[in-house]
């Protein structure tokens, strides 16, 4: 076995993660924990400044729900959120996150955060629930918060995690390597908080060749989330609800600010706008088909079947929406400044959070004021902080959530001690960055309080770690033995390098999980074959090789991501319905059934027996009217 030293690390609370879920638990949980005299330690394979999805920067903070103004309704974004994922969402969980999240809004800026307000003083607004940012900085912004909180000292950076210590039924730590030294961690703790983001590059991306790392959502989030909260024997939820993006194509550019800001259209390659000439197909999937705004898979349903029909490319009319704001200004000398004020705007957007597009548009002689840009699907992503759902099935707040959805503390899985937040929980979409640095709080603060009632030592059978930290280093050992059996080490009989398994891994997916060579279209045997596939591609799973600690992550994130895959696999097997058109398409099962499927598709795995577990849960409603304005308190 590869010689690492073993390097042991306890505490009380122990966040995973470095994004914004993450910060915010760091953040929360160090108020609670000096108040009590506890210890509370951060661990991220990244560097805390620039990890997550708001690494790049981000142009507008996406859920602001300005309750202290009386804008918006707590019943309003939990109707929101409702609608847009076709009436499958914990409301107790947005309802929760919704009526802390104007609170780490005011954090944000009180830190340093600028963001956009109008003659008067007030944020300048995006869409009804986004406000405007200068947000290359943001993610640097809530990290020295966190830091500051916690103490360099409790922060372990690039140490990549790959799974729990249980304790029985609970969760006691985690193990992990460093990706710097060789080094193996052992992080003991009374509770967990899991914030590791969600998973990208399980599906063949759009973007080939040398584009290969350019997605829409960090592609260095590989389903690690997943992986350790299955590997725990969490309950999942909404497995099948992966997200797909419209976004300016090959570059991902965000389309946000043109639809809402700048009241742009889209249209076919003839000049058609879909949403307009599609409407009847809208009838087809009430009562959600005639709610505004329209969900974002619907949205994307109707492109689609333009370009089915070989009516694309589809365009974002920038020229037009651009002209049209700049003319409104009356005068011809406003017109011109308005229209360099809008050119700025327009490229700014990119440079914020997505600065490849802004390259591209620059390659492609693309002036936005003159030239329409193209747009179109991307690939599937697993998110559950955007609309996206998949996740951990958590317990809802004691004062909102159905008896259902309540067994203890705010935010923790049905593995004691487990706590998740942001990407790592499920079936409460559209937190964003916001809503999932508020999630954190809250999970946060219920895992003190856990610790708290809880104050018997942690049990670890150090025999488990020793056959733990073997798999872990194996990839190494496998190397070293075969690399030189063959002329190049990168062809060999005896190993498989995770490139090549994450190439197998996305053309199953791809070809059988309805990926975009199928049109994002499956059916109940094509969903068999992909998992026998995966069978192999696990057995296939032991004889991964990495020559080096970088390698060594990459092998341990397919391993992740090949877990998220089949929790895919065996829930959109087990939905029987299509539910969300534009996102997938069950070509068997081509319309939503909501006499049998009004309801959450969950899934199981036990460790123990090495068996998956389907099972079915009721969508309860709530009508929240109290508590609109309660904040993080005692």
């Amino acid at each position: 076995m590869a010689n690492f030293e073993t390097v042991e690390v306890t505490t009380d609370l122990l966040i995973v993660g470095g994004g914004m879920a993450a910060c915010g638990a760091a953040v929360e949980a160090a108020y609670w924990a000096k108040k009590n005299g506890l210890k509370v330690t951060m661990v991220d394979k990244a560097a805390v400044d620039r990890s997550g999805a708001v690494a790049m920067g981000l142009s507008a903070i996406n859920q602001y729900v300005g309750l202290k103004d009386g804008q918006n309704s707590m019943k309003d974004y939990v109707d929101y959120v409702r609608n847009d994922l076709m009436g499958i969402t914990r409301e107790d969980l947005v309802y929760n996150i919704a009526r802390h999240v104007d609170s780490s809004v005011h954090l944000f800026e009180k830190w340093g955060l600028p963001i956009w307000t109008d003659e008067n003083g007030a944020y300048v607004h995006e869409g009804r629930w986004q406000l405007m940012i200068n947000g290359e900085s943001y993610k640097v912004v809530v990290a020295e918060a966190a830091k500051n909180a916690m103490g360099v000292d409790n922060i372990y950076e690039r140490i990549f995690i790959v799974g729990p210590i249980m304790d029985g039924d609970k969760c006691v730590g985690a193990v992990g390597f460093s990706v710097r030294e060789e080094k193996f961690y052992v992080f003991k703790a009374k509770s967990v908080l899991v914030a590791m983001g969600g998973a990208v590059h399980v599906f063949k991306p759009r973007s080939s060749g040398e584009g290969l790392g350019r997605a829409w959502y960090p592609p260095w989030n590989s389903g690690s989330s997943a992986y350790f909260t299955l590997k725990a024997g969490a309950e999942m939820t909404c497995q099948e609800v992966r997200f797909i993006p419209v976004r300016f194509k090959d570059a991902y550019g965000p389309v946000g600010a043109w639809f809402l800001l700048f009241k742009s259209r889209a249209t076919n390659g003839l000049g058609e706008v879909y949403m307009e000439t599609r409407r009847p197909e809208l009838e087809k999937w009430l009562p959600y088909g005639k709610v505004k705004p329209v969900p974002a898979n619907l949205r994307n349903w109707l492109m689609m079947l333009d370009v089915q029909e070989g009516k694309g490319p589809i365009f974002m009319r920038t020229e037009e929406a651009i002209q049209k704001i700049a003319t409104s200004e009356g005068d011809e000398k406003a017109a011109k400044k308005k229209l360099k004020e809008l050119e700025s705007e327009a490229w700014e957007d990119f440079l914020d959070m997505t600065i490849s597009q802004a390259i591209l548009w620059a390659a492609t002689n693309t002036a936005p004021e003159e030239k329409s840009s193209e747009i179109a699907a991307a690939e599937p992503y697993f998110i559950g902080s955007h609309s996206g759902a998949s996740g951990a099935w958590v317990s809802g707040p004691k004062d909102v959530a159905p008896d259902e959805y309540f067994w203890g503390y705010d935010c923790m899985s049905t593995a004691k001690g487990l706590f998740c937040a942001g990407d790592a929980s499920g079936a409460s979409s559209h937190k964003f960055s916001s809503g999932s640095h508020a999630e954190g709080r809250i999970a946060a603060k219920a895992a003190i309080k856990y610790v708290l009632d809880n104050k018997g030592d942690v049990n670890v059978d150090n025999a488990e770690i020793e056959k733990m930290k073997k798999e872990i280093l194996q990839p190494l050992d496998t190397y070293a033995e075969f690399s030189g059996k063959t002329v190049t080490p990168d062809v060999n009989p005896h190993y498989i390098l995770p490139k090549m398994f994450m190439f197998r891994l996305q053309k199953i997916m791809d070809e059988y999980a309805a990926g975009v060579s199928t049109g994002f279209t499956t059916s109940e045997k094509l969903l068999e074959k992909g998992l026998e596939l995966l069978g192999f591609l696990k057995e296939d799973s032991e004889k991964l090789a990495a020559p080096d600690l970088h390698e060594l992550m990459r092998c341990w994130e397919n391993v992740h991501r090949m877990w998220q895959a089949e929790a895919h696999v065996r829930t959109l097997l087990f939905r029987e319905e299509t539910r969300w058109p534009g996102y997938y398409f069950r070509a068997d099962k081509p319309s939503m059934d909501n006499e049998n499927w009004d309801a959450f598709a969950n899934c199981k795995y036990d460790p123990n027996k090495n068996e998956w577990e389907m099972i079915k849960r009721p969508v309860k409603r709530i009508y929240a009217e109290a508590s609109d304005h309660e904040l993080l308190g005692g």
